[in-house]
């Protein structure tokens, strides 16, 4: 059955216990996670899962993925380089409730390049959109690592004031988590993985469908 409901999320606030200098080694597992990710048809879950735990503070968003991978791969070491076109995982997220004409892109790969852009799309789709990636993420933090057979996980730590239009940080935002699973170079035979917490309802894949952001709430 196609969910074709937004789904919305509470993110927690960060334990006043966690170091920020040592973000890795939080219990991120004590952190209720969303949902696991669905294809971006809307047909059913992703076989190859990603888990995503989220929080902030007053100053910074935080998030973790962690991929399950059954060959987690990538070529491209630049920041910026086009690492859509291998394996990622991405946020796009922009502030306020009402579906976003301008929001922000976030993609880290299984290498730890990160690739982060503003995004103009007054159509709400691809016609029109301007994809801006000379903008860099004031302040921006971010890691991958393989962490064992069949996996591997990114971190990023995202100042409020990189993506707040004002110093009045809002308490709702508008945001998807996407996942792309491609078999590596030469291994064409297996399908492609586009998956999302709120599917984008397209078929081929498109993530940038903002009218299908679900919507996150500070507590």
């Amino acid at each position: 059955m196609l969910q074709t409901s937004l789904p919305r999320f509470t993110v927690p606030v960060k334990p006043q216990a966690w170091a920020v200098s040592n973000i890795a080694a939080w219990d991120w597992v004590s952190l209720p996670a969303l949902p696991p990710l669905i294809l971006a048809d809307g047909s059913g879950p992703a076989i190859q899962q990603t888990t995503t735990r989220i929080c902030h503070d007053g100053e910074t968003f935080y998030a973790r993925f962690d991929c399950e991978d059954d060959d987690s791969w990538g070529t491209f070491h630049r920041r910026d380089d086009p690492i859509y076109d291998e394996e990622v995982v991405e946020l796009f997220i922009a502030a306020g409730e009402e579906t976003p004409t301008d929001y922000y892109e976030f993609e880290i790969s299984p290498n730890g390049v990160l690739f982060d852009a503003k995004v103009h799309n007054p159509g709400g789709g691809r016609a029109g959109m301007i994809v801006d990636t000379s903008w860099d993420a004031d302040g921006i933090r971010w890691r991958a690592e393989r962490t064992g057979r069949g996996s591997w996980s990114a971190l990023m730590v995202l100042p409020w004031r990189a993506i707040a239009p004002t110093n009045q940080r809002p308490a709702v935002w508008r945001a998807n988590f996407y996942r792309i699973e491609r078999p590596r170079l030469g291994k064409s035979q297996q399908p492609v993985e586009f998956s999302c917490w709120s599917p984008t309802l397209t078929d081929p894949a498109d993530f940038h469908k903002p009218a299908r952001f679900g919507i996150l709430t500070l507590a």
